[in-house]
């Protein structure tokens, strides 16, 4: 079951802050008016007494507490940075299974949490960034690619695994290889707009048809893996509730943020696998 964290947090936030809010307006003052009429009673008022009459509630004492900690995550998280894991080896080379990475949530724009809903426009996403989104056909499921098709693009990628946008091959140049789930994988340099990046193929996996095409609509963006035989993106989402025009495209509404940064790895969290830092850099 996937637990909508964000949900949570504003959740969490809006009960503590009613919490504190009560406390201010119903029982701090009845506190003080207690603590106040046990003075006007006694010529020596005992401290113990004192202490009793002006503790907190429980729940109000927790509720406070927690008020303004759960607020400041809500506003770095929602406005500011995320921090987000890398499940799957989708990014190989440039993300490793096991990465820990910063998003940056108003690089394209800031979003009210949970609903989503723009109210500021920043910047839109430019080819080669590596964005993070809602999975377009369930919107629980954050997804990390590489942006490759902007609206209104056409996007090609042909039998023997060239990109081209609007009919032009996407400049690639052969680094190296290394071992492969079938073969040996080669390690590319690739260039798409001002970002050079490193792309990984399986010459042996996954023959796609020759000449698949795709046009991005407005609103919407075209995504792949850097590790481009090994990625779930938008060359094979399918969606029978989603238009075909719209298949494999993440829309503007579904966009998280642009990661930036590698913080940490710790591909298996064990005590006699610690994290470590070796990778830690900016993500081009």
């Amino acid at each position: 079951m996937s637990i909508n964290f964000p949900l949570l947090l504003v959740i969490a936030v809006a009960v503590c802050g009613f919490l504190a809010l009560l406390d201010l307006v119903v029982f701090a003052p009845r506190r003080r008016a207690a603590i106040a009429n046990y003075e006007g009673q006694t010529g020596e008022p005992d401290q113990s007494t004192l202490d009793a009459l002006n503790k907190e509630p429980v729940l109000i004492e927790y509720g406070k507490s927690f008020f303004p900690v759960l607020a400041i995550v809500l506003v770095l998280r929602s406005f500011l940075i995320e921090p987000f894991q890398i499940p799957s080896g989708s990014m190989i080379p440039t993300l490793e299974v096991g990465d820990f990475i910063l998003v940056n949530k108003f690089a394209y724009g800031i979003r009210l949490p949970v609903v989503d809903t723009k109210i500021i426009e920043v910047s839109d996403p430019q080819r080669g960034d590596v964005m993070v989104f809602r999975y377009p056909s369930d919107p629980n499921i954050n997804y990390i690619k590489r942006v490759i098709g902007l609206p209104g693009d056409v996007v090609r990628y042909s039998s023997d695994k060239r990109l081209s946008i609007n009919g032009e091959l996407v400049p690639e140049k052969l680094i190296g290889e290394e071992p492969g789930s079938l073969g040996s994988a080669k390690l590319y340099q690739e260039k798409l707009g001002e970002v050079e990046h490193l792309i990984r193929k399986e010459m042996a996996r996954y023959r796609i048809e020759p000449n698949r095409e795709w046009r991005v609509p407005a609103g919407h963006y075209f995504m792949m893996g850097d590790n481009r035989d090994n990625s779930n993106d938008s060359r094979y989402w399918h969606d029978a509730a989603i238009p075909a025009e719209f298949a494999g495209m993440v829309p503007d509404r579904n966009i998280v943020g642009k990661a930036f940064a590698v913080w940490m790895s710790w591909p298996d969290p064990k005590f006699s696998n610690l994290p470590h830092f070796s990778r830690v850099g900016l993500i081009h």
